[in-house]
């Protein structure tokens, strides 16, 4: 039976699951909501199918051009698979369906536990700050509608989100102008034709195309526009480049990366065409974007001044303004905006800057008839002084500019003269200003400030509104952003992953390109540890550059700061680059210089530095890069800074985690035997291998060592037990071992002492078998062993004949009894002779309830007649390892002796 959640209507009587027929049964729109597409993925109820399930719901949306609501998709879809994968531990079943107006994600799971409350029932959904339990709130917050269906076996939680309208615009004629009234244009207007095949390839290439951007056909040819593209949508709509060169017809302004890095701005026209063979291609005619009166479509003429229509209907006043229809993204209504104030104005540039919350600073969002890719998301203060926009909260009008230097920094270097301002305010809130300038003296007095002021009135509401859109958007798209971020670097503690996530994340996401110092301690200096570019080409010329200059000051204090030593590098590089080429021969010239320039473009722009701060200490800096006169977004820097949060305790995990391995190992390696000896007439051959990740020394331990009167000391032994526990007894064995012995102490001397200084460890003693023996090499050829096998697998012996047979009588193993009476045998071993000495995870390897045994060994044993000491090793441990399809869970150690046969002449 289907339980109704508040906001949705109840589903059809007797379904246990949603209609896939329909994206939602009771919505009425008028667009289409006929199943388009399809996609569904059932994961596995571990960990790591949520970001699996993330990823899944990212590729089938963005894969079906549905990326305005990926970002809120993702989210939603990570927390609903998160309740079924890890707090109901169940698999969790995810389809995607499409149609013309939305797209609707459904979730299911094995876990029908009827938790949700009712509608009227008040009940509150918990708190946001649990683990678990968010994904309801979360689909009421985010999703258009939402609902819960449940059956005896399975719970079915579905959302969907609308797909925003999208109003590709319309042309319109204009009417018969004076001459005078002309719009001026450079004496040679160039006109870049650019073809796009059906794949988005430039297919075609003019030479104005050329002059425009500096690249010349043969070099573009083939390559996707896209790549081209400096900004990742077109100002004016909600539309990307990619989408705009499949449509029909299409108008607008965007920016092409030129050969030498800058952003030249462009008006482009986009027709959408067949060639006789029936092959769709997109023909683009591209000027300047001071100059897009070549291509733009005509302005609509002005409505009746009354703010009525002919038909005596009222006309809204920001329609008046602004033209219909209105752009639906806050870029397109300010760009809009500028070009209206422009035309109102009979201005030469307009500009429009948004204000931050705290309305101390203003960010540039949109010019006209100025380099706005120069100047896109610079910031300046608000208050009074040189460099301030001091008059951004009132109507203003500077007569000359030239008189005031300084007064409104946008237009610095610009050659325009005269400007009026005017604040937007929404209920007496600073939410920006609007500016319209000229090259001119004198042009604007306070009438024109009035009316701009007027037109700043009317689209001030809609611009707070779209700008509060933009930033809840942006915040969604952060949340997401920041959860796959935290995912991917708590996934592994290597420090070099480590940085190349951090870098791989910024990277072209936050930043063009990004540095990485780290800090090893507080007397180190900062070391640049990673680089990494967006083309790929650049970083080696960028890690030169940063290597040729001090690394930025590591100070704790949270937040982004500039950091201008990169540009000023790079534009010095540049000048002495170019000043050394010009006694060069002219065939040397651009190649001289090249790559030079190409880094000091690509280095040119605002570059920020942030701490790397993890357990109160700078553990490194995080630097983030623009090309030449590009800015940061606001909201991109509070994002790098959240990101560096995170990666720098990342880092710092990765650092602890590298020092405690590399104690680790070198006092596991301290436990190990130092070079084995060559004993004169035997050989000796040693396998041994710990079980455990990461481990070179477990619970099983060997030595060979020699002892006064030519003789040595040899043995093997099992701690009860793996690990850092088992090693340290394997130490305290192996030291005792050799010390005793090398007093004089007999085998069972020996052995005794030892029991008691394991006993002496009280509650940390663990129980030990051991082989000992003593080898002394006979004039004979023979060798004369004289062993002691304390609780231990015996060893065995294997004649020439082929015959194998125990070598030794067990006895009570160590550490158990206080008062051991053991004793030791003596064995020969006859030239051919081998004998083999192992612990028990060789004997007790299994496979199922097979185990290997002492038979099983004495029959591979068998098989080693005539082998070397190091042969016969290398076949036990092969048959060891194929008895059985896993790894070995127990610490392994095989020590050989075998006596050579005399060489015969």
């Amino acid at each position: 039976m289907g339980l109704t959640l508040p906001g949705e209507q109840p589903p059809a009587s007797g379904a246990e699951h949603p209609d896939h027929g329909s994206l939602d049964p009771a919505d009425n729109r008028t667009r289409s909501s006929v199943i388009t597409a399809r996609a569904a993925h059932t994961f596995e109820p571990v960990g790591r199918s949520v970001a699996a399930a993330r990823a899944f719901v990212r590729d089938t949306l963005q894969g079906w051009g549905s990326g305005d609501v990926v970002d809120d998709a993702v989210v939603l879809t990570s927390e609903l698979v998160t309740n079924a994968v890890v707090h109901a531990g169940t698999a969790a079943e995810v389809v995607c369906l499409r149609s013309g107006d939305g797209v609707r994600i459904e979730v299911s799971d094995r876990y029908p536990e009827r938790e949700i409350p009712l509608q009227s029932s008040g009940v509150s959904m918990g708190s946001p700050d649990r683990e678990g339990g968010r994904g309801l709130q979360l689909c009421a917050a985010l999703a258009s509608r939402w609902g819960v269906e449940y059956s005896p076996a399975h719970k079915h939680v579905w959302f969907r989100l609308d797909l925003p309208e999208r109003q590709v615009g319309t042309r319109t004629a204009g009417p018969s102008v004076s001459t005078e009234l002309l719009p001026l244009a450079d004496e040679r207007v160039r006109v870049a034709v650019i073809q796009i095949d059906s794949e988005g390839a430039v297919s075609a290439w003019n030479d104005d195309a050329q002059e425009l951007f500096g690249y010349p056909a043969k070099q573009i040819i083939g390559k996707p526009l896209t790549d081209y593209a400096a900004w990742p949508h077109t100002p004016g709509t909600s539309t990307g480049i990619a989408e705009a060169l499949r449509l029909s017809r299409w108008e607008g302004s965007y920016g092409i990366r030129a050969a030498d890095g800058r952003v030249v701005p462009v008006y482009a026209s986009h027709l959408r065409v067949r060639d006789p063979q029936g092959e769709p291609s997109t023909v683009c005619l591209l000027v300047r974007d001071d100059e897009r009166a070549v291509l733009a479509t005509p302005q609509r003429g002005a409505a009746p001044e009354s703010g009525h229509r002919a038909d005596g209907q009222g006309t809204d006043p920001f329609e008046t303004f602004i033209g219909s229809p209105a752009p639906d993204d806050l870029d397109g209504l300010l760009q809009r905006t500028v070009e209206r104030s422009r035309d109102m104005l009979d201005g030469d540039a307009a500009f429009l800057l948004l204000a931050t919350d705290d309305e101390t600073e203003l960010e540039v969002r949109a010019t006209t008839g100025l380099p706005s890719a120069r100047q896109r998301f610079a910031r300046v203060p608000v208050d009074t002084g040189s460099g301030r926009y001091g008059t951004a909260r009132m109507p203003a009008v500077h007569e000359d500019l030239s008189a005031v230097p300084g007064a409104v920094p946008l237009l610095n270097g610009t050659g325009m003269r005269s400007v009026v301002t005017v604040p937007l305010k929404v209920e007496g809130r600073l939410t920006g200003s609007l500016g319209v300038a000229a090259e001119g003296a004198g042009r604007y007095s306070n009438e024109e400030a009035l009316r701009l002021q007027f037109a700043a009135d009317r689209i001030a509401l809609a611009v707070e509104s779209a700008r509060l859109g933009e930033l809840e958007r942006l915040r969604r798209g952060s949340l997401s952003f920041l959860v796959e971020a935290s995912d991917l670097l708590a996934g592994t503690l290597d420090r070099d992953q480590t940085l190349a996530l951090m870098a791989q994340m910024t990277v072209p996401t936050l930043a063009t390109w990004c540095a990485v110092y780290t800090i090893v301690d507080t007397a180190s200096e900062p070391y640049l540890s990673y680089v990494l570019h967006e083309d790929e080409e650049r970083i080696d010329g960028l890690k030169a550059l940063l290597g040729r200059i001090d690394p930025p000051e590591p100070v704790p204090t949270p937040g982004a700061r500039i950091w201008p030593a990169p540009a000023r590098a790079a534009h010095e590089a540049a000048l002495e680059a170019s000043v050394r080429s010009l006694d060069d021969e002219p065939h040397h010239l651009g190649s001289g210089i090249g790559s030079t320039l190409t880094t000091a473009a690509s280095v040119g722009g605002e570059t920020v530095v942030l701490p790397l701060v993890a357990r109160n200490r700078v553990i490194g800096m995080l630097v983030l890069g623009k090309p030449s006169e590009d800015h940061f977004r606001q909201e991109n820097l509070e994002l790098a800074e959240d990101l560096s949060r995170r990666a720098a305790l990342a880092l710092d995990n990765s650092r602890l985690y590298s020092e405690r391995m590399a104690i680790s190992q070198s006092l596991q390696r301290s436990l190990l035997p130092p070079d084995m000896p060559e004993v004169p007439g035997v050989e000796v051959e040693v396998i041994y291998r710990a079980a455990g990740e990461g481990n070179e020394v477990g619970g099983d331990f060997y030595d060979l060592f020699a002892i006064p009167d030519g003789a040595y000391g040899f043995a093997i032994g099992d701690v009860c037990g793996t690990g850092p526990e088992a090693a340290a007894v394997t130490g305290l064995a192996r030291h005792a071992l050799r010390l005793l012995a090398r007093e004089g102490y007999s085998g069972p001397a020996v052995l005794e002492r030892l029991n008691n200084a394991i006993l002496d460890e009280g509650e940390r003693s663990r129980f030990l078998t051991l082989l000992y023996g003593e080898l002394r090499p006979q004039e004979d050829g023979s060798a004369l062993l004289k062993v002691v096998c304390a609780g231990h697998p015996l060893p065995l012996r294997l004649r020439q004949d082929g015959s194998v047979e125990a070598a030794a009588e067990p006895q009570p193993l160590l550490g158990v009894m206080d008062d051991l009476e053991l004793y030791e045998q003596t064995v020969r071993l006859e030239p051919g002779d081998v004998l083999l000495c192992v612990t028990d995870g060789i004997t007790e390897r299994r496979e199922g309830s097979r185990m290997l045994g002492d038979d099983g060994l004495a029959e591979v044993l068998k098989g080693c007649t005539g082998l070397t000491a190091g042969a016969v090793a290398a076949r036990v441990m092969r048959a060891v390892e194929r008895f059985a399809a896993d790894s070995p869970s127990d610490d392994m150690a095989i020590l050989t002796m075998r006596v050579p046969e005399p060489q015969r002449n």
